[in-house]
Order: structure tokens, then sequence, then C-alpha cells
């Protein structure tokens, strides 16, 4: 656990919690099973209320810095966030919108994915407005994704065989009727990586590429922007459903929900995510 003992101290008070810490260094690894605590000097952060502050943005994201700092030098397998505030990021000066895109800085090859016992999902594209993500779908830069996702898949032994790639445009273009991105970029894509062996299909329909994956474990869909794989991730998997960081040498993995600053601090938040997470880092690191 990384963080300020002031927090810490703060939330013990507040919430009448005693979690039995062990003060670690982050030297090595610890000797110990159970909670390790490794105190992150951070500017002084406001506690009381609720919403976006760039104090608490900077030291959520100077926490998370020195996790990473571990994580790549080996000492850590796997790498667990909490959600944190892009908002608080922004007010902070940060120029990463969150922690996939500090992640892709270092690790060019960083895939967003989504993971629950009835759903896979993999982003060609996340946290950009919708334009710039439509103009990013080219024939080459979608077969590059394509080989690394696979990479990253058999990196991790995770058991998908297949990947289901969505369309973009309504029926998948209707063969060019209702749009040419499918003809000219999207299929031209999975076919060449299929000739290379890499276990495609589609282009799908968007609005059932997420039937033929639900329920069947060895199928991924590589959907292609934020909301095209969201939507249908979170009407099925909100509750229980984990962000996964791939390829990079360690395991990242996160709840698939945001802050909620509106009910922070009040004991209603739901901790599922936050222990599937946990689980899922441990099962693919």
């Amino acid at each position: 656990m990384f963080g300020d003992p002031s927090v810490l101290a703060d939330a013990r008070t507040r919430l009448g919690l005693s979690p039995d810490l062990t003060p670690w260094d982050g030297e090595i690894q610890p000797r110990e099973p159970g909670l390790s605590f490794h105190p992150v000097p951070s500017p002084p952060p406001e506690i009381a209320g609720a919403g976006p502050v760039g104090a608490n943005g900077r030291a959520s994201f100077l926490y998370f810095e020195k996790a990473v700092g571990l994580a790549a030098k080996g000492i850590l397998q796997g790498l667990v966030t909490g959600p944190i505030s892009k908002t608080a990021w922004h007010l902070a000066g940060l120029k990463w919108r969150g922690h996939t895109e500090y992640l892709a800085s270092l690790y060019p090859d960083a895939i967003m994915s989504f993971w629950s016992d009835r759903m896979r999902v993999a982003l060609f594209s996340h946290h950009l407005p919708l334009r710039e993500a439509l103009d990013r779908i080219h024939k080459e830069t979608l077969l590059g994704f394509f080989r690394t996702l696979d990479r990253c898949l058999e990196r991790v032994d995770s058991g998908i065989i297949e990947i289901l790639v969505a369309g973009l445009n309504p029926h998948a273009g209707e063969e060019g009727l209702l749009g040419r991105e499918e003809t000219d970029e999207i299929r031209p894509a999975i076919e060449a990586g299929r000739r290379e062996g890499l276990p495609l299909s589609g282009p799908y329909p968007p609005d059932t590429v997420f039937l033929k994956a639900l329920g069947h474990p060895e199928k991924m869909v590589a959907a292609l922007y934020h909301d095209q794989g969201l939507i249908g991730f979170k009407l099925e998997a909100f509750d229980m459903g984990v962000n996964a960081t791939l390829g990079m040498p360690f395991i990242r993995t996160s709840p698939d929900h945001g802050t909620a600053f509106d009910i922070a601090g009040r004991g209603a938040a739901d901790p599922r995510s936050m222990i599937e997470a946990i689980r899922l880092a441990v099962r693919l690191s």
C-alpha cells in the first residue's frame, strides 16, 4: 500500500479502522504475507470535503509513480490502483489523462482491457475525443494493435483463443452502404492478421458482437474506441468488472468505476470491483 501517512491516519480516525500494516521501505519484496505500507511524501492533501482538488491529484500521482517505479524494477509483479480523478490530475498540471496514459508513455504497447467472469474486452483506443479516436482507424495501426494484443494474451496465459473485432458503423458498414471503414481498413487488417496466424474474426456489427462473447471466457471483444467497448461491458459487469493494463513487464489492474466523490467516506461504496481487481492481478501475474 502506497500513500501519505497523514491521509491514512485521518481515515483511521474518521472510519474507525485499525488495519494491521507493516512498514516497508520498498527496497526488496516484503518477506511476510500481509499488508505492507510504503510512505510516499506528497504535498499536504486536502482531506475534508468532496470533489477534485489539484493537491490531491498531485498526491495520488506521486503514490502511483512510486509504485510503478518499483514494479519496473521487478520488486512488484502486480499493481492494483484505486480510481483517480482525471480532473484532479489536470488541476495538478499533469499532462496525462489517467493511469493508462502514463503507463503508455513508459510502455508504448500498453493496452487497456476489461475483465469479468462473463466478458472480456480490449480497447483499440481509450481516453480520446471520439473524433480523434475515429481518425486512428487505419489498417496498419489496427494490425499493430492486433499483434500486440495477441502477444499480451499469450504472456498472461489468459485462455483466450479468439478475438472478436467490432465494426465501426451500423451493421458493420453493410458492405460499404453505411460507411467504408470496414471495407477499406478494418477487414483488410483482420485478414492480414489471420494470414499471420492471429486468432481474429469479424468485423461484427457493434450492437451484436458482445452477445457473441458473453458467457464465453475464451473470447475477447476488440472494441475500436472507449464507449463502444465500455457501454456493453459496464452494463454487464459494472459491480464486478476489472480494468487491466496489458503489454508491460508487470500487470496493473483497477476497478472499472470512478471516484464517486458523492459517497466518499459514507461506507456506502461497493468494494466488489476492487476485490476482483486484486484477485485478477494475482491470477494474471
